[in-house]
């Protein structure tokens, strides 16, 4: 018997299972890869899906009250700071409860938004190459640049630029004045690294509002980044370390387009920044990794991946991001009972009762509240006792 054949037949005998497709595939990658005869891949794939059917779900298991316990009961065992990010002492990022609470919310923007990136060719080995990336994202300000001061006589604001710095951040006198020109609308006379301007006319309060107005402007990088902090770390990518960029604010988007940053790797967690930037599917998976870091930096990695799988899948079901709240999934059920079991339950009682709603008692929580028994498990399985008569016995 040919090679061929012998991989045709480990082929069939993977697909006569009930795998999915996916867990099929990678049991045959696996069996090719070991070599493995007929007789053993039928052993294998065999043993794949008693384990893959034994994990599943039984019929009318609450799946719901499960997860939501499941998650809920180590959640009072969170600690209710913010610490700093694991490795990167320079950082601070909300962690534990607050954490957990900013997910399940769907939060526009987190309390500590921050971004991971990683680098792709020799922006990641080479000091210099990743110091490029990190002044395109990092927001570089006046401040950072030189000193401000203002000349009260002649009614004008002076900048001395930093040399070093400026050609550190590779950025030169002339672009300087000409971004403050544009930003503040005024006339700059640039000497060196000296750059003077002022109001059109003399005045003391336009002075000091055209020095606020400069402080604010970004000459370089992401506004929303205010500090990006450099480490070199052991990575799976690479055999050899590599540097790694950890931000203080986030601009997913804008930093997926910067020359040398790894958009396959890179990450932030802000869910809202992902779903527009990747869409409703990367921001699932961002929900699930998230929820699940945030347990395991608390050590309670023990909670099934499944449970908070389920809270991803129902909060971004309809293509969109929703929140597990009266704003979100539980103020749009249904059910008016189990709406107005979550919150405000006066407002929603009064609001069905006006438009003449009707409760058809579908759910867990409305049959909870009117005394029935609920449709899942042995509630929704219907079974009589009949009386069985024996048979007559004749002589």
């Amino acid at each position: 018997m040919t090679d061929y054949d012998v991989s045709d037949d480990v082929e069939a005998v993977v697909e006569d299972t009930d795998l999915p497709r996916r867990l099929k595939e990678r049991v045959y990658e696996v069996v090719e890869a070991q070599g493995a005869s007929t007789e053993q891949a039928d052993e294998i794939a065999r043993g794949v899906e008693s384990r893959y059917l034994d994990t599943r779900v039984d019929p009318l298991d609450p799946v719901g009250t499960v997860s939501a316990q499941s998650i809920g009961e180590p959640g009072t065992q969170m600690t209710m700071n913010t610490f700093h990010y694991a490795g990167v002492a320079e950082i601070d990022v909300t962690q534990g409860l607050p954490r957990l609470i900013e997910l399940v919310d769907a939060r526009k923007t987190p309390d500590t938004p921050m971004m991971t990136v990683y680098l792709e060719d020799e922006y990641a080995t080479d000091r210099e190459k990743a110091h490029e990336v990190v002044w395109n994202i990092e927001a570089t300000r006046i401040l950072a640049l030189g000193d401000v001061s203002t000349n009260v006589a002649d009614m004008n604001v002076q900048i001395d630029l930093n040399e070093d710095t400026l050609a550190e951040r590779l950025l030169t006198p002339e672009e300087v004045a000409e971004i403050i020109e544009d930003s503040l609308g005024v006339s700059t006379v640039q000497q060196g690294t000296a750059i003077q301007f002022g109001p059109e006319q003399p005045s003391y309060r336009d002075l000091l509002q055209l020095v606020e107005e400069l402080r604010e402007i970004v000459f370089k990088g992401i506004e929303e980044v205010s500090r990006v902090v450099v480490r070199k770390e052991d990575t799976d990518e690479r055999e050899d370390e590599e540097f790694v960029l950890y931000t203080e604010g986030s601009e997913f988007g804008d930093a997926l387009a910067i020359e040398g940053v790894d958009a396959s790797r890179t990450t932030c967690n802000n869910i809202h920044e992902i779903y527009s930037s990747l869409g409703v599917e990367a921001a699932r998976e961002t929900i699930i990794n998230e929820t699940m870091d945030t347990l395991r930096e608390q050590g309670l990695d023990d909670v099934n991946v499944r449970h908070l799988m389920l809270v991803s899948d129902i909060m971004t079901t309809r293509g969109t991001i929703e929140s597990i709240g009266r704003h979100g999934i539980s103020g749009n059920k249904d059910s008016v009972l189990a709406r107005a079991a979550y919150e405000v339950t006066v407002n929603h009682l009064l609001d069905a009762a006006i438009h003449g709603e009707v409760d058809d008692l579908n759910g867990v929580i409305e049959n909870v509240i009117v005394g029935k028994p609920i449709k899942l498990g042995t509630g929704d399985v219907d079974l009589r006792m009949g009386s069985i008569s024996s048979p007559t016995s004749s002589d």
